[in-house]
């Protein structure tokens, strides 16, 4: 009887998998798996740009530079001592400005300089002659790079992208097929509801595992596509960027099947998609200040601590913010994994339930 049910189930999610991933309700989908990856190509070409800029002044440098001679700087020092360390400055621009002194008014003498020595680049403002401030915008090491790509991750691609994705698809699986006034058809046919229900929600489910991981690596490829080989080596096996790049896969999977199940057991439940949507996102979003027992009613509580790469808090940050960055009630990747396999059951069951006593009306849609 199994044999039988399992054989049912592929052959429901073949029919399926076609008016799945070409639904003309479904084209935007696409679009917003299409979006993190041009914020990447985006941050690429930014920083490819300011990597070349602070490089071709490195090489307009009338001597050589190093990091220790940009940090001694300092404010105070005069324009000979600051031009006998650094040399002349590679990006330079003066200006006056007017200054009273009692009764009496002259001219205040402004300049700045630029110097670089390839990798950081440093800004000092004279007043006169003398440094009056200096700042250094230091390079985004890997480290900080793959925070930038874990932020994105986190608070873009899972909580927006992945989670819209999967409401349009699992949420249509069978109130699309009520609009298109189809559903029927299936419920003619010798196949138990749970059966038709399994193979509906294994198409959505290769559906949005196929555009999101796509997604995932193209993300991937694009934060990658900046770096210098050696960069990207001590990325991917040193600062274990290709593990990280496994985690983010893996992770993406997870979600699409908890919100899946969700967004199954909501389409069975609302005519709206609003109505879910808004609910749901408004409970992941909440969920660090729930309770612990009513925290492991959600999928986003498990996805952030399966997550390889926390991001930090800075300093000053609101305390409610903060919430939303640290998961304060971590558990171990195989635990979350487990918790987040049975929420998604339950919901599973739920919507075997309901399909049983879902009836056909199609004059009330």
């Amino acid at each position: 009887m199994i044999r039988k049910w399992w054989t049912q189930v592929k052959a429901v999610a073949r029919l399926e998998m076609k008016k799945t991933f070409f639904a003309r309700r479904g084209f935007w989908i696409y679009v917003l798996a299409l979006a993190p990856v041009l914020l990447f190509v985006a941050y690429a070409i930014v920083m490819s740009y300011q990597e070349g800029r602070v490089a071709q002044m490195a090489r307009q440098n009338e001597k050589p530079i190093a990091v220790q001679d940009l940090l001694a700087i300092k404010a105070g020092m005069t324009r000979e001592e600051v031009t006998e360390i650094l040399g002349k400055p590679t990006v330079y621009s003066r200006w006056t400005a007017p200054r009273r002194s009692g009764s009496n008014a002259d001219q205040r003498v402004h300049e700045h300089y630029q110097y670089s020595d390839g990798q950081n680049e440093l800004w000092v403002n004279l007043e006169d002659g003398r440094v009056e401030s200096t700042h250094i915008e230091e390079a985004h090491g890997v480290g900080e790079q793959s925070v930038v790509f874990a932020s994105i991750f986190q608070f873009f691609f899972l909580r927006l992208v992945v989670f819209f994705g999967c409401l349009g698809i699992f949420m249509n699986l069978f109130r699309g097929e009520i609009l298109d006034r189809s559903l029927h058809f299936y419920f003619l046919t010798p196949v138990r509801r749970e059966v038709l229900m399994a193979g509906k929600f294994l198409a959505g489910l290769v559906a949005t595992c196929t555009i999101f991981v796509s997604s995932e690596v193209l993300q991937t490829i694009a934060f990658l596509w900046h770096l210098t080989p050696n960069a990207r080596d001590l990325y991917l096996y040193h600062h274990h960027g290709l593990e990280h790049a496994l985690v983010y896969v893996g992770v993406t999977i997870l979600a699409c099947v908890g919100y899946g199940a969700f967004f199954l057991v909501a389409g069975m439940f609302f005519r709206n998609p609003i109505v879910p949507a808004a609910a749901i996102l408004i409970w992941e979003g909440i969920n660090p200040f729930l309770p612990a027992v009513l925290k492991q009613i959600s999928v986003i509580y498990y996805l952030k601590t399966l997550c390889p790469v926390d991001i930090p808090a800075p300093p000053g940050l609101p305390p409610v913010l903060a919430l939303l960055i640290w998961n304060t009630d971590p558990i171990s990747p195989p635990v979350a994994v487990i918790g987040l396999l049975m929420v998604s059951l339950f919901a599973l069951y739920v919507s075997s339930i309901q399909v049983r006593r879902l009836e056909i009306n199609y004059t009330t849609e």
